[in-house]
Order: C-alpha cells, then sequence, then structure tokens
C-alpha cells in the first residue's frame, strides 16, 4: 500500500523510528535518513583511524596514485577563480556517449537529487519511490515542502514497479518525479533492465524518472543495465552518477546528472557551482585510470562474497547484493548489535525501517572484514535451528 508522507510526517517518523543517533561513540558513525550527520559527535582523529568504518559504503581504499597526483599539481589553481579544469564535462560526456548539454556536474550525486528536488516538485508536486531506499531524496522533498508516495518493498525486498506503475498513474497530476536507486540502498538489489523498461513503458511520457546508479560499476549480473541509453532516446529519464564509490572521492564530493537538455536546463538554475578545482582534475583522472577501478572492483566483489559465504555457513541469510554492501538477516534487532560492534571499533550501518533484523555492511579491507566477523560471531554467534 502507498504512503503519502508529509515533511513533517517524514521528519517526525523517522526520528520515532531510529531514535536519537547522537550521543554514544558507536552511533556517531551511522547514517542519518539521507546520509546527513547534523546534530551527531563527529569522532576524534585516533577514533576514528582505528575503526573499522563499514558503514557508509565508502572504498576503502581511497583515490588511486595518478588520482592524488592530479590533485596535488590541481593545488596550483586553489587561487584562482577560473581554471584550467581538465575539461571534465567533455571528458564525461565522451564516456558516455552523450552531449556536453546532456551533463550537469554537482557536489557529489546527493546535490543531483537535491537539484531535481528543486527543479521537479514545485506547486506541491510529490516524488514517488521505495522505501527503504536512498533517503535523500525524500528528505530534500520535505525541504522544498513537498510529500514523498512511499511504496514497501515487495516479499522478497526487490522494487514492485507494477505497484510504481499504478500508483504514479492513479497520482499523475501530482507526480513531480519518480525516484528509483538500482542497485538500491541498503538491499544491493538491481531493478532490472527489463523492469525499468516496463516501468517507462508503463507511466506517462512526461514524468521523469530519477534513476540512481551510485553503485553501478559493481554489478555483475546481465540482467542490469546502465539507463542511460534512454536519455539518447529523449526519454524523460535522469541518470545520478558519483565519484564517491569505485573511484574512492567520497570527501571530495563530485557527482553528475546525464539527461535530456530540457531536464538538464531545468536543474541547472538550482545548482551551488561549488565543484573545486582539486576534484574536477581528480574526476578527469579516476576516468582514465581503469586499470585502478578494476582492482577496486576485483577485491571489493571477492570480499563481498567470501565474507557472506561465511555468513551463510553460520546460517544466516543474506540478500543477494550487486554492490559493494550487504544485508544479512541476523533475525534480531540490529540496534543493539551495531552498538555491541561499535563498542569493538567495528562500525556498521544504522538501522533501515522496517527492515529492522537486517544489518547493512559495507564491504571494507580484507583486514576490517577479518574484525568484522571476529566481532559478529562473538555478539551473534551461529544462528540457531528454528
Amino acid at each position: 500500500m502507498a504512503v503519502t508522507v508529509s515533511r513533517r510526517g517524514f521528519l517526525g517518523g523517522f526520528t520515532a523510528a531510529v531514535g536519537s543517533l547522537a550521543v554514544e561513540a558507536p552511533r556517531a558513525f551511522q547514517e542519518g535518513a539521507a546520509g546527513t550527520r547534523q546534530g551527531r559527535r563527529r569522532p576524534g582523529t585516533d577514533e576514528y583511524d582505528a575503526a573499522a568504518k563499514l558503514a557508509f559504503n565508502e572504498n576503502p581504499y581511497g583515490p588511486s596514485e595518478t588520482v592524488m597526483q592530479a590533485m596535488t599539481t590541481a593545488f596550483k589553481y586553489d587561487n584562482r577563480y577560473s581554471y584550467p579544469d581538465g575539461n571534465l564535462v567533455q571528458e564525461l560526456a565522451a564516456h558516455h556517449g552523450v552531449k556536453p548539454e546532456n551533463l550537469l556536474l554537482g557536489a557529489g550525486s546527493a546535490e543531483i537529487l537535491q537539484v531535481a528536488d528543486r527543479a521537479l516538485l514545485g506547486g506541491g508536486r510529490k516524488v514517488v519511490g521505495v522505501t527503504p531506499t536512498f533517503a535523500t531524496v525524500y528528505e530534500y522533498a520535505s525541504g522544498v515542502h513537498s510529500d514523498s508516495i512511499l511504496l514497501p518493498l515487495r516479499a522478497d525486498y526487490g522494487q514492485d514497479i507494477p505497484t510504481l506503475i499504478k500508483t504514479t498513474r492513479n497520482n499523475y497530476r501530482d507526480v513531480g518525479f519518480l525516484y528509483v536507486c538500482t542497485p538500491n540502498n541498503p538491499t544491493g538489489l538491481v531493478v532490472t533492465q527489463q523492469e525499468i523498461r516496463q516501468l517507462l513503458d508503463g507511466i506517462p511520457e512526461d514524468v521523469p524518472v530519477l534513476i540512481d546508479e551510485a553503485y553501478h560499476h559493481y554489478v555483475e549480473t546481465p540482467a542490469y543495465a546502465t539507463s542511460i541509453p534512454y536519455v539518447l532516446e529523449g526519454r524523460q529519464v535522469i541518470v545520478a552518477r558519483t565519484f564517491s564509490k569505485i573511484y574512492g572521492l567520497a570527501g571530495m564530493r563530485l557527482g553528475y546528472a546525464i539527461a535530456p537538455k530540457p531536464l538538464i536546463d531545468r536543474m541547472r538554475p538550482h545548482c551551488t557551482g561549488s565543484i573545486n578545482a582539486l576534484v574536477k582534475w581528480a574526476g578527469v583522472t579516476a576516468l582514465r585510470d581503469t586499470a585502478a577501478a578494476d582492482r577496486v572492483r576485483t577485491k571489493t566483489l571477492g570480499l563481498r562474497k567470501s565474507t557472506t559465504a561465511e555468513l551463510e555457513g553460520m546460517g544466516f541469510t543474506v540478500l543477494p547484493s550487486e554492490a559493494n554492501f550487504f544485508m544479512v538477516h541476523i533475525k534480531r534487532q540490529v540496534q543493539p548489535v551495531i552498538d555491541e560492534l561499535g563498542k569493538r571499533g567495528v562500525f556498521v550501518g544504522r538501522p533501515f525501517p522496517p527492515m529492522l533484523e537486517h544489518l547493512r555492511v559495507s564491504v571494507g579491507t580484507a583486514e576490517e572484514m577479518a574484525r568484522f566477523m571476529t566481532a559478529f560471531k562473538d555478539i551473534v554467534g551461529r544462528k540457531t535451528a528454528v
């Protein structure tokens, strides 16, 4: 059943479900509804550096050496407003086979979601999507005094495409855009290429669909495909991408949208233009350093598979993730487990209502995953037979 959540309802409901995350050290590492950390104590340098950081789906290896060198060289532009930027937009356009007019840069893909809300949710229009997902888009909607129409996941934790279509059509006059995260955060499950086509063909053709592909680079299943070709067809599709994951630039903030020119033109006035010189050169270099991205992908997928296989061997069910994180069903409330892991210096994802028995774990380094498994076995142990 679809639920319409108002601005007040979204913020109040989330606070009631998750509770205060600002007190204890372990919870200082947990995401808020939309990955925000306002009001939370930031850990000190020593505490942060010593922790196994498995909470935010980051790349634990950081930028490649070539990217670091590019950023170091770009420091010479720090005192300038107008400087050579490596032609980042043109490089991205060539990389994706689109025109520069189809691209919009943002400070991370989160800014792209915020810009979409500002541009497309005027006049009381609503965003339609599922929950749980990357809820930033709903939080930003509340910030522009718009409502969200939220649908539950299917019993298998996939996104219910027929119901998304029906809900969008039933609320057609009030819908500003539809949001789909694939692979979905926090489940790691993809919306297949066939399902995306079904969705686009099933809704009114003038309803924009924002497709968040933050974890695109980690997907292995052939059932998935990027939705960028729909942009080339002129469909009302916005694809959001980020340099925060595979390229290891989360702290530098760089993302972008790919969409038809009319949609980009609607969004552009709402951008802050806050992309700095260092990350522009980092982005250009990261795109070219495909070997580094391949190394990160290989390590990450290998560690995800070995860790989830060990958990399944202990009797736990793990959702079939296609991302750099996974969810394990621990058959108990996750918050006490999160807190106990935190006391051991292992920081994992927050609870994701209503999946309050599923623990989301980012894939870190081999050493971090070993620390997680040691602590998990101590706290949770093996699943007892039912």
